[in-house]
Order: C-alpha cells, then structure tokens, then sequence
C-alpha cells in the first residue's frame, strides 16, 4: 500500500520514477553482475562458457524480485541476496558471480547508471523548457513591464529581459550537470577495500572492461566505496536547480496576483477548481507546489554532505540516506521542470495590465531619467538626485502627476524644455541596452540550434 506521495504516483514523471523502482534498480544490479562476469571472461579468470551463462540470467526474468526479498530476509544482506539470486538461476555456472568483488562495487555502479539515465533525463526537460523561454523571450523583448526591487516599483524592463534572466539561469544549470557528470557517472570495480586484491593482476583491467561495457567512466582510486564528494555534488546542483524553478514560480504566482494581474499560470476554465468553498479563486497551485517540493530537494543537500564523512574504508552510514535522498531528489526536481513546462506552455500574459501598471505611480518610476537628464544639463548627481526625490515625494503626497509636478519647479523648467521633460517620462525610451543583451543572447542560442 503506498505511502508516501511518489509512492502514489502523485509527483514524478513516469521516466524518472521507473528509473528508481525496485525492478529497475534489481536489473541494473544485474547489469553489473554480467559485466562482471564477461570482462573476467576477457582476461581468463572466468570460463566464457559459465560468462555467457552469467550474462544470460542476469535478467528479472529469470532473477525475480520476490525471490531476492525472500533469501535478504534470511540472511539480512541485500546484495548478497542478489548474488544467491543470479546464482541459483546460473546453475553451475553460479560459483563465478561476483567473483573478486565487494557489495559497493555492484551497488555504487548501479547507482551511476541510475544517475546517468536521471542526468539524461533532467538535461533534456532543461533543454526543453529553455526552448520554450527562447520564444518567450523574442516575442515579449520589447514588452514594457516595471521592474521592481523591494517589493516596489523601480525603472521599466521588459518582460523578454525577464524572461532571459531566467533562460541563462537554467543554462548554467544545465551546464553544472554536464560538467559534474565526468565526475559522478563513474563505477568501480576495487574489491574489499579498494585494493583490487581479489581481482589479482588483472585487477585494473578488468574494472576498465567493466565499465566500458555499461558505459561509465573509471575512477581514478577510491575505498571500499565510491567517495561520496561526488553524489553531494550532483544533490547539489540538483537543490540549485529546484531554487532557481522555485525563484520563477515565486515571481509568476507573486504577478498573478489580482492587485497586480501581469502574468497568471494556466487555469481550465471549464472544469478547474479553485477553492471549496470560494468559487472565484484561481490560485496559483502549480506555482506553490513548485515552492513547496523545493522545501524538499533543499532539505535533503545536508544529508549529502554528511555522507562524505565515513569511517575509515566504509562503514554503511551513507547507505540508508541515499536510499531516500537520491532517488527523491532526482524525481522531485524531474516533476518540479515537467511542472514549470506546463506552467509556461500555458502562461497568461496581460500586456494592458503591464501597461496600466508601469503608469500606476504617474510617471514617478522614470525619476532616474530626469536625473540623469538633469546632469547632463549641468547639474551635479547629488543635487539632482535630492531635487528630484524631494519633487517625487510632493507628487505621490498631493497625489500630482509626475510631469506636472516637474514643470511646475523652476530649477528643473531652467535646465529642460516641456518636450524634453516628456521624452524623458517615456518608458520606452529608458529601457538603456535591455533589448541588446536580449538580441545577444537569443543569436547565442539561434547559433547554437
């Protein structure tokens, strides 16, 4: 009976969750088990015939997972279990499984795989949801939006810029996960306490077969386990990456607001409900549940970290943590991307709010380009600066619009005319180099695709 949400299917995608079930996990045990077998077969330890066989069985069609529950509740060793498993299933051929290895090497080598097939995933729900703020970014580029700092309104952007930040973000992000992934899609095959003793000469080459054939990288040296800087490493990017969602959903679901109306995530107008009992709300939940699963990855970087610390060799303190903290990561940051695509693929846009908005103070939000007009005029920064705060604050408190309040003061009517006032109150006119860094990064991507 499940129990927790992604145990009920509630939150992950239908890739990532079957990357980490149980039958999926056992297969890729398995996977390790016949490389195993057939790079000793390579190097003469193994007889190809009893490799063969190996890698034939080493299957969940013929090792089944009850039957690995059932021998680990006897002897309480989940690994071995799987060895008896495959061995049972290989007949004579058995007494070669897991010949020279250690549990770690299996499982941290499954575990890779598991990441692999999770980093593949994760880059490509990236790449696909910066292909959809590309778009958003040509169309909105020179979409006036008041940009805001504080919570308050500060000068003109545009809604492209907006959009921008965010696809360089997500960029890098994607850019962390390549980069880490030479480092932590890697396996081992290094025996009971990274010695290599069990697997006698051939030791180094035997690992290097192994992993060549399952397609991972080779470590360089480690313990009984594969150093755990390198999972922390992976979580960490992953707890970046479900900030930064966490950081987009915050600002559309903050401008859906209706005293505000800007942008607003998609709602089904012929069917959605938004509240049980206020039957005109339409709230923000695919927004919020963004912020709120990343309460969860965020949570689980700590664990990560702690697990670098181990005794000695190994002890098996890291071992319970990961069987949460990996599987959870990598299927609530998939969810969190698949979420934020179905947000954005829907996104409601109000450019009349957008406009309304940006005028909301009467002009006051192009105080810096009076100012900056004003010195060119003459004027030095610092007496501009207070003439023009002291003429925005008579504004708001008699409730004036802005142009009327400058042109009623002699010291600025002195230095500018009338049309020039005006020119500079345009919104359009301060957007500085806004659309230029917009059209530099969308010719990087254009060039790129």
């Amino acid at each position: 009976m499940p129990i927790l949400p992604i145990d009920s299917g509630r939150y992950g995608t239908p890739e990532m969750r079957k990357l980490f079930d149980e039958e999926e996990r056992l297969q890729k045990l398995l996977d390790v088990e016949a490389a195993l077998a057939w790079a000793q077969s390579e190097v003469g330890d193994v007889p190809i015939s009893d490799a063969n066989k190996i890698m034939e069985m080493a299957s969940t069609e013929f090792v089944k997972l009850d039957r690995v529950k059932e021998i680990e509740s006897e002897i309480q060793h989940d690994l071995m279990a799987v060895v008896q498993a495959l061995s049972e299933a290989c007949g004579s051929s058995g007494g070669y499984v897991h010949l020279g290895a250690t549990s770690s090497d299996i499982l941290d080598t499954a575990t890779a795989l598991q990441l692999k097939g999770a980093t593949g995933l994760l880059i490509d729900r990236l790449k696909h949801l910066n292909k959809i703020l590309v778009s958003y970014v040509d169309r909105e580029k020179k979409t006036i939006i008041i940009g805001r700092t504080h919570g308050q309104h500060a000068i003109p952007t545009t809604l492209g810029f907006k959009f921008a930040v965010w696809l360089m973000e997500l960029s890098r992000h994607i850019e962390r996960l390549r980069e880490c992934s030479k480092r932590v899609l890697v396996g081992k095959m290094s025996g009971a306490v990274g010695t290599q003793a069990g697997f006698g000469e051939n030791g180094l080459e035997v690992q290097r077969l192994v992993m060549e054939r399952v397609g991972l990288g080779v470590v360089e040296i480690s313990s009984q386990i594969i150093q755990r800087d390198r999972h922390a490493e992976f979580l960490c990017i992953l707890g970046m990456i479900a900030s930064s969602l966490d950081k987009f959903a915050t600002e559309i679901r903050q401008l859906q607001r209706p005293e505000i109306g800007e942008l607003a995530e998609p709602f089904r107008r012929s069917s959605q409900v938004g509240s049980s009992t206020m039957p005109q709300k339409r709230n923000p939940t695919r927004s919020e549940r963004i912020g709120g699963l990343d309460k969860v990855v965020r949570s689980l970087v700590p664990p990560s970290l702690e697990n670098i610390v181990t005794w000695h060799e190994r002890d098996l303190t890291n071992s319970s943590c990961e069987r949460f903290i990996i599987p959870e990561a990598c299927i609530l940051v998939d969810y969190m991307i698949e979420s934020m695509i179905r947000i954005l693929e829907g996104l409601e846009i109000d450019r009349e709010k957008m406009r309304r908005n940006v005028s909301l103070t009467q002009g006051r939000v192009m105080s810096e380009s009076i100012m900056m007009q004003l010195v060119k005029k003459g004027m030095g920064r610092q007496e501009a600066h207070e003439l023009i705060r002291n003429i925005s604050l008579k504004s708001e408190s008699e409730n004036q619009p802005f142009l009327e309040a400058l042109l009623e003061n002699q010291k600025v009517t002195s230095r500018m005319t009338k049309e020039e006032v005006e020119e500079a109150l345009q919104p359009h006119n301060y957007l500085g180099t806004a659309i230029e860094q917009v059209d530099k990064i969308l010719a990087s991507f254009n060039s790129v695709s």
